[in-house]
């Protein structure tokens, strides 16, 4: 059996094995359900009313899964950061397996709460108003960016909590990047109404490029008041969108990976 074949069967188990603490703690989920509807209701009614009403609620909807799937990497963080802390990494790596398999297996099942987070942002949306106006191609588009992000986000929550190596230190690092990467962004506003630095800094984070990506792929167009942001980011969001998870998974993966090893010769 290769390594490759080897990694992927291993790591296979460890989802499933993942899969099945959610299933039987539901509670978990909470904040991945409860965060998305709370902050369409925000958004979309306290600011909403004078930022475009029912445009804005529909061009909200894109900028809040790409947050929400950003926040998803702290469920990554801490659930790692939790094996670590009770010594069931311990017991992982004492049995003849891939050690890739803990790391992939924890990000690959992780997808599966991201999913739940994506079904449950469009549902609310579509209670507020939002509507996809474009065909079934653009939306399978549209999930396959989303869940490529959420995949990649996860390595960065993966290395964090095996950085941390403790559930509260984790929980800790794992918020102090996410406020200003979602907030310092176009998820939420024109990039173009930011001040200077925080102008450019938003134009080129993935958080946006994702979230203009899966507008444009929604067909959900900015608020008549919104200035359209320029540069080449906002002309090629999906391209960008694409390419800067590819990176994040380029980076943050061969880190997680060699500092999981590192914690193996302790």
């Amino acid at each position: 059996m290769s390594v490759i074949t080897a990694a992927v069967r291993d790591s296979s188990v460890i989802a499933h094995r993942n899969l099945l603490n959610v299933l039987r703690t539901p509670g978990a989920l909470v904040t991945g359900v409860v965060q998305p509807v709370m902050f369409v209701l925000l958004l979309g009614f306290v600011f909403g009313g004078s930022l475009g009403g029912d445009q804005y609620r529909s061009f909200l909807i894109g900028g809040i899964l790409a947050q929400t799937l950003t926040f998803n990497a702290s469920f990554t963080a801490v659930y790692l950061a939790k094996d670590l802390q009770l010594g069931l990494i311990d017991r992982f790596r004492s049995l003849p397996m891939s050690r890739v398999a803990v790391i992939l297996g924890r990000t690959t099942s992780d997808l599966y709460t991201s999913v739940i987070s994506i079904a449950v942002t469009l549902l609310c949306g579509i209670t507020v108003g939002w509507r996809m106006n474009t065909g079934a191609l653009q939306l399978l588009a549209a999930l396959g960016v989303l869940l490529l992000f959420a995949f990649a986000v996860s390595w960065i929550g993966a290395l964090i909590a095996l950085t941390a190596r403790s559930v509260e230190v984790a929980q800790s690092l794992g918020l102090v990047w996410l406020f200003p990467v979602t907030f310092v962004s176009g998820a939420f506003v024109s990039t173009a109404s930011l001040p200077g630095p925080l102008r450019a800094i938003a134009e080129w984070n993935p958080v946006t490029s994702v979230a203009t990506a899966v507008r444009e792929l929604f067909g959900n167009a900015a608020p008549s008041g919104f200035v359209a942001p320029g540069g080449w980011p906002a002309d090629n969001a999906l391209l960008y969108a694409v390419a800067c998870s590819l990176a994040i998974i380029a980076i943050f993966a061969p880190l997680a990976i060699m500092k999981y090893r590192r914690i193996s010769k302790l």
